[in-house]
């Protein structure tokens, strides 16, 4: 069996949901709260190409306080952007779960039940 790990949030609904898919589906994830296990910036790029998603800007929460705080939205260097969800990891998108070399954020949650199947 494939291992797989979810980037969860246990406030957030839709991790929840994600996660309960997960569960019904019979797989016992590695579960990483990422607000309490901050990814590194190397983690994140790694993230981000298992995504295959051509910015970091497509990753994060756009609408976090941080997110404007930190003027991300004219910041077009993809190290600064990367760092910023380093340090700061609640703009990361979530849940986002990952299997071998793929990734998805799982959002809404149906997502996962589509990632389990491929």
């Amino acid at each position: 069996m494939s291992k797989y790990t979810i980037l969860h949030n246990p406030r957030c609904s839709k991790s929840r949901e994600a996660l309960k898919i997960l569960e019904e589906n019979g797989i016992t994830a590695d579960v990483v709260k990422y607000l309490d296990e901050r990814p590194s910036v190397a983690q994140l790029k790694n993230i981000l190409k298992m995504l295959g998603l051509k910015s970091a800007k497509e990753m994060m929460r756009t609408k976090e306080a941080i997110y404007k705080e930190l003027d991300l939205k004219n910041e077009h260097d993809e190290e600064k952007l990367i760092e910023a969800m380093a340090e700061h990891p609640k703009l990361i998108e979530r849940p986002i779960i990952i299997k071998e070399d793929k990734a998805i954020i799982a959002r809404p949650p149906e997502k996962a039940e589509e990632f389990l199947k491929s």
